[in-house]
């Protein structure tokens, strides 16, 4: 395996060439991404934590709880998807660019979920590069957004946000159709208790925080035998783990949020 720097440098030096020196993608990770599911689509979700489930310290700080490997895994899933989706606390809390420059491949259209109007346009996410860019918001207000942004308004539930099928079927529409949902910790549990997600791919970093912001938001079980045991495929990445989780059992028809009402009342926080 190539050796690669920490995290901070990898980042920083933007060369795929330095990086990744033509690594063969491992197969039995990423063949499945290049299937289709019958709605003709394949929605990933990815979260980066640590071994006792945080994505960021109290104060939202998370650079970097994964390591080079992990770094250059999240880039390698940019590259093969059509567009990236994070939450408007993600952009708030991160100004990511959400590009590909740890891997070979293309850089993924941007999509923000941005319903009350929250972002400003110097964000990195709106940087004018030739890439797709698009706003998710919620139907009734003109959204302030500079040229060749597209802006999708989309219904609300009753509950005030928009469900994740809505986004889906949205995005397809315009050509997107084979989606990485980023983050947040709210957004990812949002489209996998949706039943939105046909793979999750936790990677973990042998890091214990002790506190802070926790990977998954859904709601309270009161027996074990509520919870979700999935199938899993664990792939060791350096000294990180990726479990690989396939959730085709448990995706709904990506027209069905009805079961999104209380879920949506139990999770305040955007991103």
């Amino acid at each position: 395996m190539v050796k690669l720097p920490n995290a901070a440098t990898l980042v920083q030096n933007n060369s795929a060439e330095n990086v990744e020196r033509e690594e063969p993608w491992p197969a039995l990770i990423f063949d499945p991404l290049h299937q289709l599911s019958d709605d003709n689509m394949m929605v990933i979700g990815q979260i980066g934590q640590t071994i006792d489930g945080r994505i960021a310290t109290v104060t939202g700080q998370s650079k970097y709880i994964n390591g080079p490997a992990g770094l250059l895994h999240l880039h390698r899933l940019r590259a093969i998807v059509d567009a990236v989706i994070v939450g408007v606390g993600t952009v708030i809390a991160d100004d990511p660019q959400l590009t590909v420059r740890l891997a070979k491949g293309a850089h993924p259209a941007r999509v923000v979920i941005d319903p009350n109007h929250r972002l400003h346009p110097d964000l990195k996410i709106f940087n004018d590069d030739g890439v797709r860019r698009v706003v998710i918001t919620k139907q009734g207000h003109a959204y302030p957004a500079a040229d060749g942004i597209e802006i999708l308004y989309l219904p609300t539930e009753e509950d005030g946000r928009i469900s994740p099928a809505t986004i889906l079927q949205n995005l397809a529409a315009i050509g997107l159709r084979r989606i990485l949902i980023e983050g947040g910790a709210d957004t990812v549990s949002r489209f996998m208790h949706a039943g939105c997600l046909d793979r999750l791919h936790v990677i973990v970093a042998p890091i214990i925080m002790g506190s802070g912001r926790a990977s998954f938001c859904l709601p309270a079980i009161e027996h074990m035998d509520q919870a979700h045991r999935l199938a899993v495929h664990a792939h060791k990445l350096d000294n990180e783990l990726l479990f690989d989780c396939d959730l085709a059992a448990l995706r709904q028809r990506r027209t069905d949020s009805s079961a999104l009402a209380k879920f949506s009342a139990l999770c305040f926080q955007s991103g």
